[in-house]
């Protein structure tokens, strides 16, 4: 059973729906002027990764207009939503576990709960994939949820059907940013209430190349 695909397949049936619901939604909006302040230069290429109906691209264009945003998924209708909310950017239908085929070289990177979707191994391989697309001193933004990996599996989602989630931890994130010669720049957590009442702990993790 190819988990990603059912993702995928969810994504896509439910793409305006999760439009609605998340693209002015500002939870993680104060964690996204960390990652802008931490950019001080101009008209450089920031890259959206698991960007969705692009409504991080969006909030980054608000107040950084002169970013050259690239952002990939995997789900077309979140492709094509995306570029209409936001066409001065540019979106590509790339699997986040395939950016070593992506050569393009960046000042930030942005992943906004794609590592849900990856395995530890897989997001361990993320971080030593996003390091080679970074430049020297360029940004990294990962958010997750939280909780004990061995946690993970399928769960009902809001729309009732069931998703593959990863819960991941911060020792072996922080880990392997660090051997991946990243530094901490910001770490955090936010408590995100779930439709039935209980609460998710989502992390955070800003680092530096």
């Amino acid at each position: 059973m190819d988990k990603i695909k059912i993702a995928v397949d969810i994504f896509d049936k439910h793409a305006e729906e999760y439009q609605n619901k998340i693209m002015h939604f500002d939870l993680y909006d104060d964690t996204f002027e960390i990652f802008l302040n931490n950019i001080d230069v101009k008209n450089v290429k920031i890259l959206d990764v698991a960007c969705g109906p692009g409504n991080i691209t969006r909030y980054l264009l608000d107040h950084r207009p002169d970013f050259k945003i690239v952002g990939i998924d995997l789900s077309p209708k979140m492709i094509a939503l995306a570029k209409l909310n936001n066409p001065d950017a540019e979106f590509i239908l790339l699997d986040i576990r395939e950016l070593q085929k992506h050569k393009n070289k960046y000042t930030g990177i942005i992943c906004g709960f794609g590592l849900p979707y990856l395995s530890k191994e897989e997001a361990i391989q993320f971080i030593k994939d996003v390091r080679a697309l970074l430049d020297l001193n360029g940004v990294l933004y990962l958010s997750t949820m939280e909780d004990d990996y061995s946690k993970s599996g399928f769960k009902t989602g809001s729309s009732g059907d069931k998703i593959h989630i990863h819960y991941h931890q911060q020792d072996y994130l922080v880990q392997a940013l660090k051997e991946n010669g990243f530094s901490i720049v910001d770490l955090q957590r936010k408590n995100y209430p779930e439709k039935d009442g209980t609460i998710t702990i989502d992390l955070i993790i800003i680092a530096k190349a």
